[in-house]
């Protein structure tokens, strides 16, 4: 080696000369692999770096093959592999080495879209509705805007379809595509306007009757509109999950539950299956 024998060179001590023989310190041990001396401890505990012996002085001196296997150690487990996992997988021959890899692929790949979809959540959080409601049915409330039903007639909507997504997932996608339909009839539109209106006029109101007549008679004569009276009904527990959803918002005496009550009962009345409140 360059400058060995030169008179200039301080020579090592005994101790130095015997320290570098027999290796180096945790500490510079860490350093060299990138960890902490906590985490090479933490190696030691598990059992995935077997600890070395101490010198004449007392201290643990780490030579190169504790290094290389702190070094293959710490890739693993930068790699995403779980420390449990590290040893077998360090001990394994060939075929299970690379059969394991493949394993811990699959998890970071799960992990990853696990991940993106939670991403997606609070993009779509940040955007309102979407976070509840699919894109389909943001669309349909924005059309209903567009169409001039009042602001909060769309909002009582979206709460009603948050509901009913949650409760009748099953159903949601098929109902969906009833409203679609159901709004390209200006007769259907002008009805459910006509409805968000009477919520201002008094209980008694002789036209309440008269509007509630209308409706049934409109979904009577409309089977394809009917279903979205009667499509949100669950196989379990229907007649509660109709009632939340149906009567969302909705006041005890109120205008809007008195009307809806007519038409349910004149439905029920032409033989259409609407659940009663009463039953399960």
């Amino acid at each position: 080696m360059l400058g060995r024998g030169c008179a200039s060179s301080p020579s090592l001590s005994t101790r130095q000369a015997e320290q570098v023989k027999n290796g180096i310190t945790i500490g510079q041990a860490a350093t060299f692999v990138g960890v902490t001396v906590k985490t090479v401890r933490h190696y030691h505990k598990l059992g995935l770096v077997k600890e070395p012996e101490r010198d004449s002085s007392g201290y643990r001196r780490y030579g190169s093959a504790e290094l290389l296997r702190l070094v293959r150690v710490r890739t693993l487990a930068a790699a995403g592999v779980p420390l449990a996992e590290v040893g077998p997988l360090l001990d394994a021959d060939p075929a299970g080495f690379d059969a394991a890899l493949a394993g811990v692929e699959r998890q970071l790949t799960e992990r990853i879209e696990e991940l993106i979809a939670r991403r997606d959540m609070l993009h779509r959080l940040a955007d309102g509705d979407r976070a509840l409601l699919p894109d389909r049915a943001v669309a349909l409330l924005e059309r209903m805007l567009g169409l001039g039903f009042p602001a909060d007639e769309v909002a009582a909507a979206r709460e009603g379809w948050v509901l009913a997504n949650a409760l009748v997932p099953e159903g949601f996608d098929d109902y969906l595509t009833q409203v679609e339909y159901a709004l390209d009839d200006p007769r259907y539109v002008a009805l459910i306007k006509r409805g968000a209106e009477a919520a201002a006029w008094e209980p008694d109101d002789p036209r309440i009757d008269e509007l509630a007549t209308a409706m049934a008679d409109h979904f009577l004569a409309n089977p394809a509109h009917l279903k979205i009276v009667t499509g949100l009904q669950a196989r379990t527990e229907a007649a509660t999950r109709y009632r939340l959803i149906a009567h969302h918002g909705e006041e005890q005496g109120s205008t809007a539950a008195g009307a809806l009550a007519l038409v349910e009962t004149k439905l029920r009345a032409a033989g259409i299956h609407i659940p009663r409140p009463d039953s399960h």
